[in-house]
């Protein structure tokens, strides 16, 4: 329990020296020029993130490829870090290394995929749309 308590007083004390500085600057009533918010408002911009109002077919199946691609990206990884897992507690058991091995081909095949086809899209937007 000591530990415990320990731990939860530890994060909380840097959670609030994180937090501090942001609560500071937020009695102004505007913004400061170099806020937190600001900063990561253009930094989304960017990124390519930032919010717009054009509602156009080619920006809507774009945003639509994007996250899909994004999200399987992630499955893939997902399934790599599963896998090298499954490896790692296999404790020698030769038919679970072999999955797991299996797994981590497949893994690696899908995000070349992935990567390849987010690759070919980037490729597509930009010489064919003009984004």
């Amino acid at each position: 329990m000591k530990k415990y308590l320990k731990s939860l007083f530890i994060f909380s004390f840097l959670t609030a020296i994180l937090i501090f500085p942001l609560l500071a600057s937020a009695a102004a009533g505007t913004p400061p020029s170099n806020s937190a918010l600001n900063k990561l408002q253009t930094i989304a911009g960017a990124g390519g993130s930032g919010y717009t109002t054009d509602v156009s077919l080619p920006v809507a199946v774009g945003a639509i490829i994007r996250t899909v691609l994004g999200l399987l990206g992630i499955v893939f990884i997902i399934i790599l870090i599963v896998a090298g897992f499954r490896w790692m507690v296999a404790s020698g058991n030769e038919e679970k290394v072999t999955k797991a091995q299996g797994s981590i081909k497949r893994g690696i095949i899908g995000l070349i995929i992935v990567i390849g086809a987010w690759a070919i899209w980037t490729f597509l937007l930009n010489s064919l749309i003009g984004q």
